[in-house]
């Protein structure tokens, strides 16, 4: 029995720590929203103050990531509507918020320093709206930075974590004749992707992997697995890891991005390669793997001189297979919406894109900057047509793969 009152005070103690002292008369129902001024942040005499006014007090922590820097803060859970995440024009300091869900239970706010500066003070203390989390933030050098930076074990992604529910993630038909596509819904959680008139690419992109999931599985003979089945995010080696743990025979990646400058429309399917088809290319391949980065923790592994020598033979029969892959869904997409970018087939280094033994793809099915494009992907019927062409480019594709092997054999 004495035992037993010592683990509820541990707990109690615990619990107090992370949520402060009135925590026992304010139980958790849910979510914490926003009240108040919600996210405010301050520059003031070479110190960032940054405040967070939430209906409730929940568990939360705080640590920073190197390289680059970020000050990254995770709570359970936070509904992030309302968040502003633009930074004052005045502020020298922080060059972007960003804030979602991290997983589920998880929601997490990084906040990207364009310097080092150390935590010099964190804390919640309940108010009468609730809870109020304030951060002050000072300069510091880049080695006393380095020397304290560093993630918690449990913020780190497992791999048994990632994915989309329990039937997608972990396929359970083990068939040698089976044929497993892997649909990958870009961004997702922390990381929205480009966001224009109030539609996100990542709830966007969803909702069409879904759609298309359900279109490739009526016609027949077809094993899907999504990345994610929910706005939570997954890190892109993550993504890459799920196909190749669901022994996928192709990987779709699906976006639909938003140019900074200039103007396009129409769909775009891209294959891998160093050098980039053009500088439009190179800046969304660039951006794709710095939101991956600034939302979650880097995990990249250097393999040695001879894993990498396999890996880049293996690239030699896969490459040809993704060109094809490719050449297929710009005809299938064009078929059936004739939607398609001037020019459609294109070429730049996006990290999902880089597992050497299975045929991947990156599709743009339309850019949220063109309103012409936003128009028609918001529209069911649109999608349920580009879901068709892009059914039939993989149809298409996999016969004539077949057959190319077959030849190959003999």
């Amino acid at each position: 029995m004495r035992a037993l009152r010592r683990l509820l005070l541990t707990l109690a103690l615990l619990w107090t720590a992370l949520a402060g002292p009135a925590a026992a008369q304010q139980p958790l129902t849910g979510r914490a929203t926003l009240t108040g001024d919600g996210l405010t942040l301050v520059e003031r005499r070479g110190r960032v103050l940054a405040t967070l006014d939430l209906s409730q007090p929940v568990p939360w922590r705080v640590f920073t990531l190197d390289d680059p820097w970020r000050v990254v803060l995770d709570f359970s859970e936070v509904d992030w509507t309302g968040a502003a995440s633009a930074v004052p024009d005045d502020n020298t300091r922080v060059d972007e918020i960003a804030t979602g869900i991290f997983r589920p239970g998880w929601s997490r706010m990084v906040i990207a320093l364009n310097r080092p500066m150390a935590v010099e003070a964190a804390g919640m203390e309940t108010t009468d709206a609730g809870a109020r989390v304030a951060l002050r933030l000072v300069d510091t050098d880049a080695e006393s930075f380095t020397a304290t930076a560093g993630a918690p074990p449990s913020a780190v992604f497992s791999l048994a974590e990632t994915g989309s529910d329990g039937e997608d993630a972990t396929p359970t038909a083990q068939s040698d004749d089976r044929f497993v596509i892997v649909l990958d819904p870009g961004h997702g959680g922390i990381d929205p992707g480009a966001e224009r008139e109030g539609v996100r690419e990542a709830d966007l992109m969803l909702i069409f992997a879904r759609e298309l999931r359900d279109e490739l599985r009526r016609a027949g003979g077809v094993e899907v697995v999504l990345t994610r089945d929910e706005d939570v995010f997954v890190p892109l080696e993550s993504r890459v890891t799920i196909a190749r743990r669901a022994r996928a025979d192709l990987f779709i990646s699906l976006h639909a991005d938003a140019l900074a400058e200039g103007s396009a429309s129409g769909a775009t399917v891209y294959t891998l390669a160093e050098d980039a088809t053009d500088s439009a290319s190179a800046k969304l391949a660039e951006r794709h793997d710095r939101a991956d980065l600034l939302a979650g923790v880097d995990l990249t592994t250097t393999g040695d001189e001879v894993a990498l020598v396999l890996m880049d033979i293996a690239r030699t029969e896969t490459q040809p297979r993704s060109e094809r892959l490719a050449d297929a869904l710009v005809a299938g997409i064009f078929e059936a919406t004739g939607s398609t970018y001037k020019t459609p087939r294109m070429q730049a280094a996006f990290s999902v894109l880089k597992a050497p033994d299975i045929p991947s793809v990156l599709v743009e099915l339309g850019f949220l900057s063109s309103d012409v494009d936003r128009a028609k992907l918001a529209d069911p019927d649109w999608r349920a047509r580009a879901a068709a062409g892009l059914r039939d480019g993989v149809l298409a594709w996999a016969s004539e793969d077949a057959a190319v092997a077959e030849r190959l054999r003999r």
